[in-house]
Order: C-alpha cells, then sequence, then structure tokens
C-alpha cells in the first residue's frame, strides 16, 4: 500500500509539471519585419580579379 501512495505522489507531481501543453506561440509573435537598405550591405561589386581564388570544383581540387 505504501509503494501505491508514493506512485501515486511522484504520478501526481509529474502532471503537476507536464500535465499541460506550454501557451501556444502566435506566429505573428516569432516574425519580425525588418527595412533594409536596397543593397542591404552586401558589397554588389563583382570583381572578376579575385573570382578565382573562390571557385571550387573537383577537377580544380585534384589539379586536373
Amino acid at each position: 500500500m505504501e509503494r501505491k501512495v508514493a506512485m501515486d505522489a511522484a504520478e501526481a507531481a509529474r502532471h503537476v509539471r507536464f500535465g499541460k501543453l506550454p501557451e501556444r506561440v502566435r506566429f505573428e509573435d516569432m516574425t519580425q519585419v525588418v527595412e533594409s537598405a536596397p543593397d542591404a550591405g552586401a558589397d554588389s561589386a563583382y570583381q572578376d580579379t579575385g573570382a578565382w581564388r573562390t571557385f571550387s570544383c573537383l577537377a580544380l581540387d585534384l589539379g586536373l
């Protein structure tokens, strides 16, 4: 009988802690709208002189 009471107390504690789902988060609360500049801070000028350094392909990696 004592074991049943202990299990009931543990079960009640679990139910108090985990017995319900958390509050639902609205989609509007998960998103943020921010105005950005036309270039968005990115370097939009293409520089072909340094483009070969960022080029990656398997043939180039193998030295073919």
